[in-house]
């Protein structure tokens, strides 16, 4: 079943099983306040669990530095973007994950990671180093990211 984010009025619908409920809420929410803000569009997500979005996303980590996220993925989500393929995965842990893959010849392919207040960075991801951002929803967000190489 697919939920549409509500920014305004943040809730924990899907994540209920993380420890950091709330503070992943908020994340999940922030990002939904970015894309309603850039493009017009319902941040929406779905259930993880056998998508093809889930399926992409590790792959690429997998591939590109090996990593394999410990944490039980909970909802992905893949707001329609003209020209992008934007795909995210939200992690009972806390974690974040989203990979922004322009389908332009030459255009930007990356992984981003945030991390929820009150998480501790993953062992997986213990090599990033993380910059802080405040959020009115989220409160303070960790994030890191690294460069796609290859093609996918």
């Amino acid at each position: 079943m697919s939920y549409v984010v509500d920014f305004t009025t943040v809730s924990a619908v899907g994540l209920e099983s993380s420890p950091v409920a709330d503070a992943l809420a908020g994340l999940r929410a922030n990002e939904a306040r970015y894309f309603h803000n850039k493009y017009d569009i319902d941040f929406t997500t779905e259930p993880a669990s056998g998508t093809d979005t889930l399926a992409w996303v590790t792959r690429i980590l997998a591939d590109e530095r090996g990593i394999v996220v410990s944490s039980l993925a909970l909802e992905v989500a893949e707001p329609p973007v003209p020209g992008i393929r934007w795909a995210y995965v939200f992690y009972e842990s806390g974690l974040a994950i989203n990979v922004l893959y322009e389908l332009a010849d030459g255009g930007k392919h990356a992984v981003g990671f945030k991390l929820s207040d009150g998480m501790e960075v993953p062992d997986e991801l213990g090599a990033f180093k993380f910059a802080r951002q405040k959020s009115k929803l989220a409160g303070t967000i960790r994030g890191s990211f690294f460069v796609i190489k290859g093609e996918y």
